[in-house]
């Protein structure tokens, strides 16, 4: 695991914030040259902490109306089977987030799609797939987003 300084963390918190910000904002921030600043921006990405940048898009302007949380219990747990699910997911463009868990499930998927019909087709589908493995899905619609993923928790070391 790669040591981060306060600057280091510093920057990355504002940068989580804003990956727009550029090295002379940054550099105010930290108290550093611009130039230092941009050094060690790059040390963090050379070093896979940073691992790109993108844009925020506001959902209800391009997603889909509909996000599911599905809970995906597999049959089995061979790495064959797991393979073959994580790759199918991957591909699936409705699937915008996949993670594999512990307890009651196996994979925690959210999914954005034009209605539940279109849910049920999709995964009526997978059941189907016996070469996909799942056992059970069971699913939860989205009322509302009461807090989205904005960044990790940057705590002083």
């Amino acid at each position: 695991m790669t040591q981060l300084d306060r600057i280091d963390r510093l920057l990355l918190e504002n940068l989580q914030a804003d990956g727009r910000m550029s090295a002379q904002a940054l550099s105010e921030l930290v108290h550093l040259s611009a130039r230092a600043t941009l050094n060690r921006i790059h040390r963090l990405e050379q070093l896979g902490v940073i691992e790109g940048y993108r844009a925020q898009v506001a959902r209800s302007a391009v997603a889909e109306p509909v996000a599911v949380f599905a809970e995906i219990t597999l049959k089995d747990q061979r790495q064959a089977t797991v393979q073959r699910f994580e790759r199918h997911v991957a591909e699936c463009r409705e699937v915008v987030g996949c993670w594999l868990v512990s307890g009651r499930y196996d994979y925690l998927l959210r999914l954005a799609c034009r209605d539940l019909a279109h849910y049920r087709h999709l995964t009526n589908a997978w059941l189907d797939d016996v070469a996909l493995g799942i056992d059970r899905i069971v699913t939860n619609t989205e009322l509302a987003t009461v807090k989205e993923f904005t960044g990790f928790p940057l705590a002083s070391p």
